[in-house]
């Protein structure tokens, strides 16, 4: 892909197998990663120039559609946020540094690798109720739809994708 270009990467849907499922529930482990220029973009020199330009900070919005025999049957939404901020951390060699805001807990990354991997990497455990399958088989799939605003350092995008579908046989 090219680098002006940002894109979802390796979007799977398996059913989950290590969890204890309860008894009228259904988990899946949905998983993904954000590339390309938004990725490559989020450096500490950038974040530094956003600060010194009053954007502090970067909102990413994730809405899951779970689809069932191709029907929306319930939307999740989730947000990732990086804030930038003064710091005076003697791990840290920068004065302008990051806090990720991953499932309402704060991160504090002392690298700029590990802040993109907060930011960008994304794993969701999704528990589905089987009043929502039909007995016999069921294709589930979920799209995927992540946006953000225009920044110093990024345009605003929105990205749509769909997972491949698994299915399910209920008795």
């Amino acid at each position: 892909m090219e680098d002006n270009v940002s894109y979802i990467d390796g979007l799977t849907l398996m059913r989950s197998s290590n969890s204890i499922e309860k008894e009228n529930i259904i988990a899946f482990t949905l998983g993904f990663d954000l590339k390309g220029s938004i990725r490559n973009q989020l450096t500490q020199k950038n974040w530094e120039k956003a600060y010194n330009k009053h954007d502090n900070s970067l909102r990413i919005t994730v809405n899951l559609d779970i689809k069932i025999n191709g029907k929306v049957t319930n939307t999740i939404k989730l947000v990732r946020k990086a804030i930038f901020f003064w710091t005076r951390n003697p791990k840290i060699a920068h004065r302008i540094w990051i806090m990720i805001m991953k499932d309402e807990t704060p991160f504090y990354p002392l690298e700029e690798e590990e802040a993109r991997q907060l930011l960008f990497d994304f794993e969701k455990n999704i528990e589905i109720e089987k009043d929502y399958f039909k007995k016999g088989k069921n294709n589930i799939s979920i799209l995927v739809k992540l946006s953000w605003g225009k920044h110093t350092f990024i345009d605003k995008q929105k990205l749509e994708k769909e997972t491949n579908v698994e299915q399910l046989e209920l008795t």
